[in-house]
């Protein structure tokens, strides 16, 4: 019941396409007539019908991959394993495979585990996320929490190739020569909580001055997570009061220190 994606493909270059996919229905015995239907159909599916009858030498390697694909999915398995499925193909390729994969799970009700090191790989299509270090898992949960709020130092680190977070460094160098007293408190935004409208009401609202350092938008499980750095120039009180209205916005925030 699971099948197996694997890296390098391993397809057998003396068998053509057809004869690839149909291999583990062979070894399963399958009727002939049943064989051709189904690997007529996964061709199809993964886009190769008209492959068939090439060989592995004559195809790319997203080609081969989707051949990988078809003959995994060929058992009818309710598991697709895919180990480091898409590491050995170029950025484009790369996410033609994604959105294959995405087709798998949703019209076809397999569930996909994808082992990989590829961080953006689980930003696109997973939804569940396991970290691993050294044979022990460290955290996992949805991606949507891992993403936006890492604990472990080494997820931290996985997730600010895809989403960084800190202060540039030459922001960081301008803040050292400012005199004004300030605070800098890093600000999530998630979902339904517009960020025009929060930091136009701080500006209404309080005796205080804001500056947007740094800021990123990214999208995880159909739902948008904003990232803003603000810096804050005013006294302690006024602050304290953005906090406040910060907390009853349902808005996380933390502040940062140079």
């Amino acid at each position: 019941r699971i099948g197996m994606v694997f890296q390098q493909f391993n397809l057998l270059n003396a068998k053509s396409v057809y004869d690839n996919v149909a291999i583990p229905l062979i070894l399963n015995k399958v009727p002939k007539s049943e064989i051709d239907n189904k690997v007529k159909t996964l061709l199809d599916f993964v886009d190769l019908g008209d492959k068939a009858n090439a060989y592995p030498g004559e195809l790319s390697g997203g080609q081969k991959q989707r051949v990988g694909i078809a003959r995994a999915l060929a058992t009818d398995p309710s598991i697709l394993l895919c180990d480091e499925a898409t590491s050995a193909l170029d950025p484009d390729t790369t996410e033609s495979i994604l959105q294959l994969l995405e087709r798998v799970n949703r019209e076809l009700g397999v569930t996909v585990v994808i082992v990989t090191h590829e961080i953006d790989v689980i930003q696109k299509i997973c939804n569940r996320v396991v970290v691993m270090e050294h044979g022990k898992l460290i955290e996992s949960g949805s991606v949507l929490d891992v993403f936006s709020k890492p604990k472990h130092e080494t997820t931290k680190r996985f997730v600010r190739t895809v989403i960084p977070d800190e202060i540039p460094s030459t922001v960081k160098h301008s803040l050292a020569c400012d005199k004004r007293p300030y605070t800098i408190l890093k600000m999530h935004f998630l979902g339904n909580n517009t960020t025009d409208n929060v930091l136009y009401h701080i500006n209404k609202t309080f005796d205080l001055e804001t500056s947007v350092l740094f800021a990123t938008v990214t999208e995880l499980e159909h739902t948008v997570l904003g990232i803003f750095i603000v810096q804050f120039i005013g006294d302690d009180l006024e602050v304290g009061k953005v906090k406040e209205y910060l907390v009853t916005q349902g808005i996380e925030w933390q502040e940062v220190t140079l």
